[in-house]
């Protein structure tokens, strides 16, 4: 499988490619303000565009996807509760055919209702749900327990050896696993809601007393 992690706008924000080497059907996610970019890397290696998949409506991850849905007359997909123009309406657990590889799509409200992961052949998307070792914004109600309940029984069910790509690089390091996030992500260390919560309500005094960026 190909994947490229490129940098695209907004607050270091990442858009990815992601392929089938054998029949060149790619999918591009979350194209942000880079669709030029990422058009010329489908260019390049002679790839044949099949979707854009966004994690969430915000703009700075579907800016350029109309670009790139004008350029290549592919569909654009978000989960169906989203509120942004899609041609696609996703559903929690549905698979997209890619060539061979089956891109699963996984629900994960919280950051917002429409949030979703994307996960293939070993690899996950994680959007605004998860980033490596943070996770999303929320507020400290409904959208920190939809949350919580995301991270604990969508994504770190998967397996342990799955690459956590994320949509934003924030992290000490662009890509990370389940496994490491599950050792070292202070959010998911938490032993209940009421602890996730109370952490997201003092984390500028955490990251200070840890030295986190």
């Amino acid at each position: 499988m190909i994947i490229e992690q490129i940098h695209t706008a907004g607050d270091r924000n990442f858009g990815y490619l992601v392929a089938d080497p054998d029949s060149k059907a790619a999918a591009v996610i979350d194209p942000s303000g880079a669709p030029d970019t990422l058009a010329s890397r489908v260019d390049a290696l002679g790839l044949v565009l099949k979707w854009i998949i966004c994690t969430h409506h915000h703009y700075d991850h579907t800016g350029g996807a109309d670009v790139l849905r004008s350029r290549y007359g592919v569909p654009l997909a978000l989960h169906r509760s989203s509120p942004a123009m899609q041609d696609i309406s996703l559903e929690d657990g549905q698979e997209l055919e890619l060539g061979s590889i089956r891109p699963r799509i996984i629900h994960t409200p919280g950051h917002t209702e429409d949030s979703i992961c994307i996960y293939v052949q070993g690899a996950v998307f994680t959007g605004d749900t998860l980033f490596v070792g943070k996770v999303g914004g929320t507020d400290f109600a409904e959208g920190a327990r939809a949350e919580y309940h995301s991270l604990q029984n969508k994504l770190m069910v998967l397996p342990e050896e799955t690459v956590v790509y994320p949509g934003h690089d924030v992290g000490v390091r662009p890509v990370s696993t389940i496994r490491d996030e599950k050792k070292q992500n202070p959010f998911l260390q938490q032993p209940d809601f009421e602890h996730f919560v109370s952490l997201k309500r003092n984390w500028q005094r955490y990251k200070a007393e840890h030295g986190i960026k």
